[in-house]
């Protein structure tokens, strides 16, 4: 199984409870032809750089997913049935860049929590009338 982020593209949409029901209709999909939805998140509503067979707006939704790899051509033909969704974009995860940038996270994190402690520990050391050291 391969992960794939999804940009759903829901137009005529006004209301949540609409917006929910096209979103299960759509992932319900993926789920019929043997993967799993990991996460969604609803990107809210942009208007389209030109109108597009007449529609000028959209609620964009993305959903990230697992899948076989030789399933994705079945999942964009069914999608083609599927009236509610009027555009989907599916692009493969790249796990060494995801992984990449979960490091950088954590180390950046790391690096605040020190220079947090860093602080905390001066503004001890100044509350207790000594003078601070330089780490």
């Amino acid at each position: 199984m391969k992960k794939y982020d999804a940009i759903y593209i829901f137009v005529g949409v006004t209301k949540d409870d609409v917006l929910n029901a096209n979103l299960e209709k759509a992932l319900a999909e993926v789920t019929r032809i043997g993967g799993t939805v990991l996460s969604t998140e609803s990107l809210g509503k942009r208007t389209f750089a030109r109108a597009l067979s007449k529609k000028e707006s959209g609620v964009y939704v993305k959903v990230r997913m697992e899948l076989p790899a030789d399933r994705i051509e079945e999942l964009i033909k069914r999608y083609r049935l599927v009236e509610e969704v009027f555009r989907v974009q599916i692009l493969a995860v790249d796990e060494r860049r995801e992984a990449k940038i979960a490091a950088e996270r954590t180390a950046r994190a790391d690096r605040a929590s020190r220079k947090a402690a860093a602080q905390q520990q001066a503004a001890e050391a100044v509350a207790a009338g000594e003078t601070p050291t330089e780490a």
